[in-house]
């Protein structure tokens, strides 16, 4: 018994003695802790002012080679020649003076685009302006807004009816209505409601249409916006075509798009039909480029509800073959909308021998085609008429697409 009594006691005067050294390594440990984060004063530096004392320790001008007594810290070199008066608890504090900025923090008004490090650019957070409904073109008839989303589970295209500004009405008591057509089907359409004496109408009206993933992409939206007077008799203000491609309908989401009104034309189609297209001609990029819009009163050859009619642009050379393009094939309709853009590379020297032609032709079974009229501009070498004033006035107008309808000319082009 008196062993186990020894063995205890002894027990807990080794933990007794164990405890004691951990307690002073960890005040070994604590002191040279704190060690490290005593302030050691640098050379060449002025020390703060302080208090020794009842007597104020002022603030110095010289460099001093160690710490005054009670110095907590060292004051930077920026703020050495500021003036400090004494408070209450001896602590020291700054003369407020005038305000006077720094220079590198003050807005940057060099041309250059690099900033001062620090300072912020208010550039940087400026958020581009939407100039949709305040920047229009001379001449434009007005400009509709609308959104469009294809949901491909229930095969329904989704066409929001937004807004309509600066509609040029006979009067100011334009009274708006909009038709919507999904191309190449002229007999049924969608209608809106009609908006009383305004030319700026706000519509926010949806509309469903049923068609199928296999055909989307051929079909062509057209918004007809009317005035309707008392007599309810409808006006044509202008058009909008908005062909349904493969980018205007990808993703999950609605797309909000505006485009200002078409006028219709008021002649009546060739023999053959028309073309419309735009022509550019850039001299710095030696680009010319190409816009083909739509066609009308196209003479097919077969039943329309299986026919595809398609485009070919060429450029040529003293005659000769430079390089082709094509449209994709809308189908079933005489008046295909194709809004399709093509360039091609062509230095100014080879303008006055260049022409392009522009073939309408009608697909059939396998690879065949058939042409149903060609329209070819160009220089006074190749072209006369209208098709020789566009090509003018494309030239001299170098930064505008110039847009105008060719009448199809007959062709032995297979």
């Amino acid at each position: 018994m008196a062993e186990q009594v020894a063995l205890l006691i002894g027990g807990l005067a080794g933990g007794l003695l164990l405890l004691l050294l951990l307690i002073w390594v960890s005040c070994c440990l604590w002191k040279r802790l704190c060690a490290t984060f005593t302030y050691e004063e640098l050379l060449g530096t002025t020390a703060a002012p302080s208090t020794q004392g009842d007597k104020p320790w002022p603030p110095h001008t010289g460099t001093q080679t160690s710490r005054p007594p009670g110095v907590p810290f060292v004051v930077p070199p920026s703020l050495q020649d500021r003036d400090w008066v004494p408070l209450h608890n001896g602590e020291w504090a700054q003369v407020p003076r005038a305000p006077c900025p720094d220079p590198k923090l003050l807005p940057h008004t060099s041309s250059s685009n690099v900033g001062t490090v620090g300072a912020i650019n208010p550039e940087l957070y400026k958020f581009p302006e939407d100039t949709s409904e305040t920047d229009f073109p001379a001449g434009c008839l007005g400009r509709l807004w609308f959104s469009v989303e294809y949901q491909q589970d229930t095969e329904q295209l989704l066409v929001g009816l937004i807004k309509a500004r600066r509609l040029q009405g006979p009067s100011e008591t334009c009274s708006p209505l909009v038709k919507l057509h999904l191309l190449p089907d002229e007999r049924r359409f969608l209608q809106s409601k009609t908006k009383r004496k305004t030319p700026n109408p706000q519509f926010d009206e949806h509309f469903v249409f049923q068609v199928s993933s296999k055909s989307i992409t051929q079909r062509v939206l057209r918004f007809s916006v009317y005035h309707v007077d008392r007599q309810k008799k409808h006006q044509l203000l202008g058009q909008v075509f908005f062909p349904l491609r493969n980018e205007t309908l990808a993703g999950d989401c609605r797309r909000l798009i505006w485009r200002d009104l078409e006028a219709e034309s008021l002649e009546p189609p060739s023999e053959l039909g028309d073309l419309q297209f735009c022509l550019s001609y850039s001299d710095r990029l030696h680009r010319l480029t190409v816009v083909v819009l739509r066609a009308k009163g196209l003479q097919l050859q077969e039943d329309t509800s299986f026919v595809s009619v398609f485009v070919k642009v060429s450029l040529m050379n003293h005659n000769k073959f430079v390089k082709c393009k094509k449209t994709s094939a809308v189908l079933g309709s005489a008046n295909p909308v194709y809004s399709e853009t093509f360039s091609f590379k062509a230095n100014p020297a080879e303008l006055d021998t260049a022409s392009l032609s522009l073939t309408v032709l009608q697909g059939a079974e396998g690879d065949k085609s058939h042409a149903l009229g060609r329209v070819v501009v160009g220089p006074y070498m190749y072209a006369r008429g209208k098709q020789l004033e566009h090509w003018n006035e494309m030239l001299s107008k170098p930064k505008e697409l110039v847009k105008r309808w060719h009448a199809l000319c007959r062709t032995t082009e297979p």
